[in-house]
Parts: C-alpha cells; structure tokens; sequence
C-alpha cells in the first residue's frame, strides 16, 4: 500500500528550484537557495526531501563517481556526460543506450528494469580551453 505525502512548503520549494537548473545541483547547492526563500530550514531537512522526492520518483538522485550526490528534476530514464576535467554533470540528448540495453537483454537470462550510463570525457567549455 502506498503512503500519500502531505505537501510541505520545504518540498515544494525544493522541486520549484531543480525545475529551474539545468546543472544537477547538489544538496549543499540546494540548500544554500532555499535558505534564502526558508531562512530557518536545515540543511538535514534538505537532504531528507531529496531523498524523499528521489523514492517518490520526482527527481533523481545522480552518483557519478567521486565528489556528492547531484539531483535532477527530470526522472524519467536518460543518460549523463561528466566532465572529467571540471566535474560538469549534463543530460545526454539523442542517446543510443536503448540499444545497448537490448543487446544486453539478449545475452542475460533476467529481467532489467533499468539502466544508467554515463559518459566521460571534456565538456564543451574544457575542451575549448584545452585548445587554447
């Protein structure tokens, strides 16, 4: 059986703020914002929102690697480029991982269900000082 949350002005003004990003913040990030909407909020209330919005499914909560935990407001599967020289963290538009997933489907007797991949390498701005 699943428990309906209440609304919580901390909630709601967490999600209003990822809708705005396009850079997967992370809780201290968030935190730092909403502070000045909800100058009493604590940065604990921060991170247990977070991971209540990750469990319900309205954001999702991104490890890639070393350094914290980003979110994203948008939940539905889709992958990730990371910036190995300066840590940026960007949605991958056009991504063929539909097609890995079937190939690995056709060589696993199991079921997936779901699937994140990330990419590495220079971001657009690193890669243009790397050439300068």
């Amino acid at each position: 059986m699943s428990t309906v949350r209440k609304r919580s002005k901390q909630r709601d003004s967490i999600q209003r703020f990822l809708r705005m990003r396009k850079d997967h913040p992370t809780a201290e990030v968030v935190y730092q914002s909403i502070k000045e909407e909800i100058p009493n909020i604590s940065l604990g209330t921060v991170y247990r929102n977070l991971a209540l919005l990750s469990e319900m499914g309205e954001i999702q909560k991104i490890s890639a690697g070393d350094g914290p935990d980003r979110f994203d407001p948008i939940a539905s599967p889709h992958d990730h480029f990371v910036c190995k020289a300066c840590g940026r963290l960007m949605d991958m538009e056009g991504s063929q991982s539909s097609k890995v997933i079937r190939e690995a489907q056709k060589g696993f007797e199991g079921k997936i269900e779901e699937h994140r991949i990330f990419f590495y390498g220079l971001c657009p701005v690193c890669l243009e000082e790397a050439s300068a």
